[in-house]
């Protein structure tokens, strides 16, 4: 049996087969955290290793990191860097509210199904409202619903919407959905948290500037992914208010999340920003979902679930398909609420990954319809 941790879960599957087409099976389609360094962050990387600088964030890359990503929203914000996504939505949602408060999100929103209560614990027990909506989206008609649910001294008062951009189901919010949860929000008094994990790649599929789709439509702290858009580790946590980031340098200081050598997660920003790597990595990643879709649909048995808009492509797999993919080798997620397999693109997936990948679908296809026939004579 082989054993891997890949993203936020472990993965127990059978001794992988011998590679097809000379693509080794393994957790490229599992996560887009699985992928390394692209070559632009691990480039600035490199050149942030070399001398004495100030610490704690007081150095030259994290000022040119700053100022790139105020360059992208066309926006001064505030940005500050933490280690990770869980921390980032963790921290700024409780920068958002009172104990007392709750926070509505979408019932699949990764602060719900994969951040181990991090959002309640650094708020101090603030509650997550949980709301449907199809494909991973929350509507104005739901909000208001969760609003006007109960508004007595009893229920926790709702104050912060977090909304998934792209969502865990590989959708986008467009522009029009977005100014309707802004209005909605206005009328009922909620802040607006953006978990941004894959922002990059909700940019690339709506082919609008960010500010079009944050600031303008009233996001007030969005939480920008690096990780799974070709850096190693760190995420962005971007304050379009300025009086909600106060002291928000103290939540990061006590949480863990103040790296005393910055340099080395802010120099990476630098890479994938100057020259607009952010953008080409979440276009190769979005096209190589797109690849691994078209191909899913031609094969028989396997059938495609949803509306693909980003990186990740959800489908439903005969179950000997599935586990005959995973003997092979292959790692993938069994996905929360979907019904179906999730399978994940990165800047890194590779047209041979995605031929691989599908041989293995035909070719054990190939096999049950022989075994199929054999049984019925």
């Amino acid at each position: 049996m082989q054993t891997m941790t890949t993203g936020d879960r472990t993965i127990i599957g059978q001794q992988a087969e011998q590679p097809v087409g000379g693509i080794a099976a393994g957790c490229q389609f599992a996560s887009d955290n699985t992928a390394g360094f692209c070559p632009d962050a691990w480039r600035t990387l490199e050149a942030a290793n070399a001398g004495c600088v100030a610490s704690y964030g007081n150095d030259p890359w994290t000022e040119r990191a700053c100022d790139l990503i105020r360059e992208v929203f066309e926006y001064p914000a505030d940005v500050f860097f933490v280690f990770n996504g869980t921390a980032a939505n963790s921290l700024a949602i409780a920068s958002l509210c009172q104990s007392y408060h709750s926070v509505l999100c979408h019932e699949l929103a990764h602060v719900e199904t994969d951040e181990c209560g991090a959002p309640e614990f650094f708020s101090n027990g603030t509650k997550l409202l949980l709301v449907p909506g199809d494909g991973g989206k929350l509507t104005a008609d739901g909000i208001t619903q969760a609003v006007e649910r109960r508004r007595d001294i009893h229920y926790p008062k709702p104050r912060v919407l977090s909304v998934t951009q792209a969502t865990e189901l590989s959708t986008v919010y467009s522009l029009d959905e977005l100014g309707a949860i802004h209005d909605a929000c206005r009328r009922h008094n909620l802040r607006l948290h953006m978990d941004g994990a894959r922002f990059a790649n909700a940019a690339v599929a709506m082919d609008l500037p960010p500010r079009r789709f944050t600031w303008e439509v009233g996001v007030d702290v969005l939480c920008l992914g690096g990780t799974k858009n070709g850096m190693g580790v760190g995420d962005a946590v971007v304050f379009f208010r300025k009086d909600l980031a106060e002291e928000f340098a103290y939540r990061c200081k006590q949480a863990g999340q103040l790296a005393s050598k910055m340099r080395f997660l802010t120099a990476p920003w630098v890479g994938l920003l100057e020259e607009g790597a952010w953008l080409a990595n979440a276009r190769r990643a979005n096209a190589a979902a797109a690849r691994l879709e078209s191909g899913f649909r031609d094969i028989p048995g396997i059938e495609v679930l949803g509306r693909r808009e980003a990186n990740a492509v959800f489908v439903r797999l005969p179950e000997p398909l599935a586990a005959g993919l995973r003997a092979c080798g292959w790692r993938f997620y069994d996905f929360i609420g979907s019904g179906g397999c999730r399978f994940m693109c990165s800047w890194a997936t590779t047209d041979a990954d995605i031929d691989g990948l599908l041989a293995d679908c035909r070719r054990l296809n190939r096999d049950a319809d022989g075994i199929n026939r054999r049984d019925r004579v």
